[in-house]
């Protein structure tokens, strides 16, 4: 019984912290909700107008990004997609999924010194290329991989 009593203890007393922490203005959750959101690039409808979006012009096809998705993948709702860009001085990573309504499907800034790594899963609605558009001093790189989606997760 002296265990329940400690651990209810511990619990209570740890709540309590965080809610005098969070009283005292030291515990900030609108802080981690994305302050530089660009909302003309995630609701364009074309994958010209996304690129335009973010910034990018004059893309350079580049064989220093590496993309890690499925060659085919069963469900198009959750597809893993894990960019890794060799460039120096990666600034940010996007990626894009061409053939879905919005085809910006995630933009990520990467911090001065970061390592240019990215993972996440997006949402497919039909077999197409996944381009990723990294950007590094100024200038941006891209590549592209097929997948092929047997399920669509955008319906």
């Amino acid at each position: 019984m002296d265990v329940l009593r400690r651990s209810f203890l511990k619990l209570t007393a740890g709540a309590g912290a965080l809610a005098a922490a969070a009283a005292a203005g030291l515990v900030n959750s609108g802080q981690a909700w994305a302050v530089n959101w660009n909302k003309s690039a995630f609701e364009s409808k074309a994958v010209a107008d996304a690129l335009k979006s973010i910034g990018a012009s004059n893309l350079i096809e580049s064989k220093e990004i590496v993309i890690t998705a499925p060659d085919i993948a069963e469900n198009g709702a959750v597809v893993p997609v894990a960019v890794t860009s060799k460039i120096p001085n990666t600034q940010s990573i996007s990626i894009l999924a061409e053939k879905n309504p919005f085809p910006l499907a995630a933009s990520f800034d990467i911090a001065g010194g970061g390592e240019g790594y990215v993972s996440t899963r997006v949402k497919m609605g039909q077999t197409s290329n996944v381009r990723v558009v990294v950007k590094a001093d100024g200038k941006f790189y891209t590549a592209a991989k097929e997948i092929k989606i047997t399920v669509g997760g955008c319906g």
